[in-house]
């Protein structure tokens, strides 16, 4: 990426009823004059509103927003036209700025030229790509908190008690032959121990880049004919799978997307488990049933309320390990009130967990099962938040680095412990070095193109 020019490109979504295009660099002013026709002197930060100029005798109404060096996003003067025209339009202004010698910005340039210019750190530049990327509001918040820079908040810290400890290791060992102990290697093994298991909360409550593109995803198991497919159906509102009496229609993974007010997730629909297949279509189908379950963050374990022997169904729960598992007592608009209280009552005590009744048919229950997914698919990270980590939302850049740091910490404890202080301090300092690179300045023009080159051009 070239910096010392100005750059151009259209910043706002696809599809809007407003564009945004943004322009950036020592010349921003020159193009805004010529396309934006109103009399008032382009000289103060503010809005101004009037005529847009997008080819010769064809104008739209639209809003200039000035922001001046050093007071805007990227630390350069920077200029957004908001107009209301349609995809055609907006193309035709874009070409005609390019005619007046602007270059078109590349994938994150706006936010490479922002990190550059000391508006922000690199940690927070990636979060700008992970907001974008963020696909619910749990994601996003996540992202948001990156962006606040509490990843880099929390490294400092943690890389100033690195530094203290090690200015303390390596004044014993400058003073070795005085009869001085700056700091004993009990002492210095629990402070490196303390840090340590920082650097690891950091990690367990944080989310990881990966989970940012993806929607969480969220399981329906259990014996065939359980009423799965059926649920299926009630909690996405149409049909998506196939309902049957006959058990082991379902031979495939079928899934939906799920959107309410409170969460967005891929739900989904697989075969029956079986405790022995018996063909070898049944066996593929399993096999295919399980891995699915295995990736998913919840699974939502079918029973059926009105069945009277569930030996079956406590053999099929042992063949799958959730992370998080949600219990229903399936068609519970085949019993009574009272039986159904009962049959609730006797399987939460035979597997071991709260049971949930619901019913496809009649809507029961679907709502509560909705809101527990959603608990549960915030549990975790809200957990980590409350122990005191930053649920923020880790690329694999970072995580590398964090966990380079563990690594090192724990070499340098045990060195400690072997009264090799020398060796102890370069791995101090190489823990010290693998945190600074989360918010490295400067940083290798190659790792720069490598982590922008994921932005959306515009961003």
């Amino acid at each position: 990426m070239q910096f010392s020019d100005t750059i151009v490109a259209v910043s706002s979504a696809a599809g809007g009823l407003r564009s945004i295009v943004r322009i950036t660099g020592p010349d921003a002013l020159t193009p805004c004059q010529r396309v934006f026709t109103d009399p008032i002197a382009l000289r103060t930060n503010g809005i101004l509103s009037g005529p847009v100029s997008i080819a010769p005798g064809v104008t739209v109404h639209g809003r200039l927003y000035l922001f001046f060096a050093p007071h805007s996003y990227t630390g350069e003067t920077l200029a957004e036209l908001h107009i209301y025209a349609s995809p055609v339009l907006v193309a035709t202004l874009v070409q005609n700025l390019l005619a007046t010698g602007l270059r078109a910005a590349g994938p994150g340039e706006f936010t490479a030229r922002a990190y550059l210019n000391g508006k922000m750190d690199l940690a927070q530049a990636e979060a700008v790509n992970e907001i974008v990327a963020g696909s619910n509001r749990f994601q996003v918040e996540a992202a948001e908190r990156l962006l606040s820079g509490r990843l880099t908040a929390t490294t400092r810290a943690v890389h100033s008690a690195l530094v203290d400890c090690l200015s303390l290791i390596e004044a014993g060992l400058d003073f070795s032959t005085e009869d001085i102990a700056f700091i004993g290697p009990r002492e210095a093994v629990g402070r490196l121990d303390r840090i340590k298991s920082n650097l690891e909360g950091l990690l367990s409550g944080s989310i990881r880049y990966e989970s940012l593109i993806d929607l969480p995803s969220v399981g329906i198991a259990g014996a065939p004919n359980a009423g799965k497919s059926s649920l299926l159906n009630a909690m996405l509102g149409h049909e998506r799978s196939l309902v049957s009496d006959r058990p082991r229609t379902t031979r495939d993974v079928l899934s939906g997307l799920l959107a309410t007010d409170r969460l967005q997730c891929v739900l989904f629909d697989c075969a029956g488990l079986l405790t022995a297949p018996e063909s070898i279509l049944d066996r593929l189908a399993q096999q295919a049933a399980i891995e699915a379950l295995r990736r998913c963050q919840v699974v939502i374990f079918c029973v059926d309320a009105a069945k009277p022997d569930i030996r079956e169904d406590l053999a099929i729960r042992a063949l799958i390990r959730p992370e998080t598992v949600l219990y229903v007592a399936t068609k519970a608009d085949l019993l009574n009130p009272a039986d159904s209280q009962r049959a609730v009552e006797t399987l939460a005590q035979a597997f071991a967990g709260p049971f949930l009744a619901v019913s496809a048919l009649t809507g029961q229950g679907l709502r509560q099962l909705q809101d527990l997914i959603a608990r549960s698919l915030s549990a975790g990270p809200q957990a980590a938040a409350r122990e005191g980590h930053d649920a923020v939302a880790l690329t694999a850049r970072h995580r590398q680095a964090v966990s380079e740091a563990i690594a090192n910490l724990d070499q340098a404890m045990v060195q400690i412990e072997q009264g090799a202080e020398e060796v102890a301090a370069a791995m101090i300092r190489e823990a010290c070095q693998a945190l600074s690179e989360i918010e490295q300045q400067p940083i290798d023009e190659q790792i720069l193109d490598r982590i922008f080159s994921r932005f959306c051009v515009g961003k």
